[in-house]
């Protein structure tokens, strides 16, 4: 029996841990470097972030495409034969991160913090009233994996917490709203909105001036989703007129951005480089180790994604 071929296509310090990893646990499969006119070619899985050019004439035999991260809107599906499977990293660490970033963008604005660096920077002492986390309300928009573990952890600290999602989804001590009739009434008990949102065509630039709108006045905003999703000039224009009081932000439209971005140098944003959650390669490598296993079983693959709705 031929030995199922994987090839490895992302960052070669990261793919030393995969090597290794497959060497001591998957003996049975064979992990190779991406190479265009090699052995990796004809490799019936890929693990990537960024595929080949023209990946159907680049690997014709590929059955499965496994994503290096969350995310999979950069990936050119559309283009993928419809019995190519397209599957998502869900690791249980960038579960973690991706949790610790909304836990600390959602304190860092209920505590005023963008406020207090400004202050600080101008030597000024300014204290403000402190308001308790039961009269602040989180809004969570994206209910899967990561939106659920967001959710859940943000009211251990007691907000008020619901999840907005375009299919109903039920969380238990989460109030859940879904689709286009339920977001105005989402949106009017959020002070605090956060959006984890797979980007597709109907989710890109979803957050602009009409949704910001509908945010009670001196709303905060986290996006650890995709920059995708907001209208930015939209954005700028919110926290002029004091709509939206601050916002943390992991992505931007175009990254890295230009040096003079005006929300990196706005005085209610704090900006991170798109850091909120990074895929941890050894629990990443067993991952694709159990989806082919899987695969190879006739099973279907844990975490491959709905191409009709893309994500």
């Amino acid at each position: 029996m031929t030995t199922p071929l994987i090839a490895y296509k992302s960052d070669p310090v990261r793919g030393a841990v995969w090597h290794d990893i497959f060497a001591r646990e998957a003996p049975d499969l064979r992990l190779v470097d991406w190479e265009s006119d090699g052995a990796a070619a004809q490799a019936p899985y890929l693990v990537a972030w960024t595929p080949p050019a023209d990946l159907p004439r680049a690997m014709p035999r590929l059955e499965a495409l496994f994503c290096i991260g969350a995310g999979i809107d950069h990936l050119p599906v559309r283009e993928l034969p419809p019995a190519v499977q397209v599957v998502r990293m869900v690791d249980p660490n960038l579960t973690a991160s991706m949790v610790e970033y909304v836990v600390m963008a959602v304190l860092t604005l209920h505590r005023d913090l963008p406020f207090y660096r400004t202050e600080q920077a101008a030597g000024r002492w300014t204290p403000r009233p402190v308001r308790p986390a039961p009269e602040r309300r989180v809004g969570i928009m994206g209910l899967g994996v990561l939106g659920q573990a967001a959710a859940r952890a943000v009211a251990g600290f007691g907000f008020p917490v619901s999840g907005w999602s375009a299919s109903p989804k039920s969380l238990e001590g989460i109030e859940t709203f879904a689709g286009d009739a339920a977001l105005g009434d989402f949106l009017s008990r959020t002070d605090i909105l956060v959006c984890l949102l797979p980007l597709t065509p109907a989710t890109r630039d979803l957050l602009d001036r009409t949704l910001f709108a509908r945010l009670p006045p001196g709303a905060g905003l986290v996006n650890a989703g995709r920059g995708g999703h907001v209208v930015e000039a939209d954005l700028l224009a919110a926290l002029e007129s004091g709509q939206l009081s601050g916002a943390v932000l992991d992505v931007l439209a175009t990254e890295p951005p230009d040096a003079g971005h005006p929300l990196l140098a706005h005085p209610r944003v704090m900006a991170t480089p798109h850091v909120a959650s990074a895929t941890q390669p050894a629990g990443a490598a067993r991952q694709v180790i159990q989806g082919v296993r899987a695969h190879l079983r006739g099973e279907p693959i844990p975490h491959a994604i709905d191409r009709s709705q893309g994500y």
